[in-house]
């Protein structure tokens, strides 16, 4: 089963390899880098359309992050 610590983390790990800030990423997908940090210290989840945009601008598959590509 699936965790949303392990989602986190992948977020985590994407955001890191991806090179950008958190507020260069916030204003990309225009949500406010408090709204990201919450949703990267798990205080707080993405609505859907953010998580696919998030995914869009760190360059990485929806899949990847929910751990469907396994």
């Amino acid at each position: 089963m699936i965790t949303l610590e392990q989602i986190r983390e992948r977020l985590v790990k994407a955001i890191k390899e991806s090179g950008l800030s958190q507020t260069e990423i916030a204003k990309k997908i225009n949500i406010r880098q408090a709204s990201l940090a919450a949703y990267l210290s798990g205080r707080a989840l993405p609505a859907l359309d953010t998580f696919a945009n998030l995914c869009k601008v760190l360059n990485v598959s929806p899949s990847y992050i929910l751990y469907f590509d396994e």
